[in-house]
């Protein structure tokens, strides 16, 4: 009952969060596998590697190139490992699965240490947001708004787990992987939240009401 009950409230909570990630997901590849051509795979990688680059708003055009071969080498190497992969994991054992999984971590640790070459931790980060649609931010701004009262250490835990889904994340074949391995962290959030005596069940209703409140006091400002 308590675990159908967490699921229920994850997907209620986070409904203002879904709209703003299903928007970046509708213009993200559904699958980073390859598309009909070469070229038309090669043209999306080039779309994303702009978007990052254009949050990053590097001045320095030389290592805006480099930072945009590390990122288009890291999403075909992402391509050719869930290619290669993909289906021997779902039929390994447990040691199987961990060696085949090792080589993803692996490769992750070798994109974060190019980045860190080439650009700040702060801009490092700006990265990883970008390849997992700014899920980070959208979802712990919907924590805090839920729930005014959270404490510092809350906070930080809730942040610091965010980013460990974002750390897995980044490295999903699929968007639909990208949100499977957040909502799963956002399940272990909110276990952890009702173990710290939150009532989310009244807090997602009481957010709810405040975000009504809300909307009818804009309506009723003038147009400027």
């Amino acid at each position: 009952m308590k675990t159908t009950y967490i699921k229920r409230m994850a997907r209620a909570m986070f409904a203002a969060s879904v709209l703003v990630l299903a928007a970046a997901l509708s213009a993200a590849d559904k699958k980073p596998g390859k598309p009909d051509t070469e070229a038309e795979y090669t043209a999306k990688l080039e779309q994303r590697a702009a978007d990052i680059l254009k949050a990053l708003e590097l001045t320095d055009d030389v290592k805006a190139q480099r930072v945009r071969g590390i990122v288009i080498a890291q999403y075909r190497a992402l391509r050719d490992w869930h290619d290669g992969y993909d289906a021997k994991l779902k039929g390994a054992g447990d040691e199987e699965a961990r060696v085949i999984r090792a080589t993803l971590k692996e490769l992750h640790g070798k994109f974060i240490a190019a980045l860190a070459t080439e650009l700040t931790p702060v801009q490092v980060e700006r990265v990883k947001d970008r390849m997992t649609y700014d899920t980070v931010r959208v979802t712990y701004s919907g924590y805090l708004e839920m729930l005014p009262k959270l404490t510092e250490a809350q906070k930080a835990r809730i942040l610091a787990m965010l980013k460990e889904a974002r750390e897995e994340a980044m490295d999903g074949g699929s968007s639909s992987e990208k949100t499977a391995i957040f909502g799963r962290y956002k399940g272990r959030i909110n276990n952890y939240l009702s173990a710290e005596g939150f009532d989310l069940k009244q807090a997602g209703k009481d957010w709810t009401e405040r975000r009504k409140a809300k909307q009818v006091i804009s309506s009723k400002e003038p147009q400027k």
